[in-house]
């Protein structure tokens, strides 16, 4: 039997009751099969520094090693003034740098995001691919997954129970899975 697929989930928000990371778990149990999902905290790691990027500390070295072992990616953010999270934008600088040691290079990627706001994530979300075009990440296009007034679609125990946005997480983690295949000419996840 194949080995399944692994995703790497990373939320963008700190915040331990964030909406995000609420989202991050709901895909976790709607994954399709022969798919796995495993998550990095963005916690702790410390503000780039161009000075240490050659001896990166320990948080950074585990973030690089955990996103070279996965096959693909899933970025979960919420919107910051118009834009990512510091966190999220500092662990890809991390991760990236230097140029030569580029671990997002050539991985496939989904994007997703909660926020209060009726918009939702749409501008985070075309902050970060236009990102991914510099780090050489490879983003699957559709479907959207923007989870707007994120108060009403989660539970008080952070539950997603909009139906609509777990349909759209299911199906954007299935089309994931068979764009990372596709990205490396290989065939469908066996289950």
């Amino acid at each position: 039997m194949a080995e399944p697929l692994k995703i790497l989930g990373i939320a963008g928000s700190l915040r331990r009751g964030s909406y995000n990371r609420a989202a991050l778990n709901a895909a976790g149990q709607l994954l399709p099969l022969g798919v796995v999902l495993e998550t990095f905290d963005l916690e702790g790691i410390p503000v780039y520094n161009q000075d240490n990027e050659l001896s990166p500390p320990p948080k950074v070295q585990e973030l690089k090693r955990r996103v070279r072992a996965a096959d693909a990616i899933l970025f979960v953010t919420p919107e910051h003034n118009f834009s990512i999270p510091a966190a999220l934008k500092n662990a890809i600088d991390w991760a990236s740098r230097p140029p030569t040691d580029n671990a997002w290079a050539g991985k496939a990627a989904a994007i997703m995001g909660a926020s209060m706001g009726k918009t939702a994530t749409a501008r985070a979300q075309a902050h970060l691919r236009q990102i991914f075009s510099y780090v050489d990440v490879y983003p699957l296009n559709k479907p959207a997954v923007m989870i707007g007034e994120a108060a009403q679609a989660f539970d008080v125990h952070g539950n997603l129970q909009d139906e609509k946005a777990r349909d759209l997480i299911r199906q954007l983690l299935e089309n994931l899975a068979a764009w990372t295949l596709r990205l490396r000419g290989a065939e469908k996840p066996s289950g």
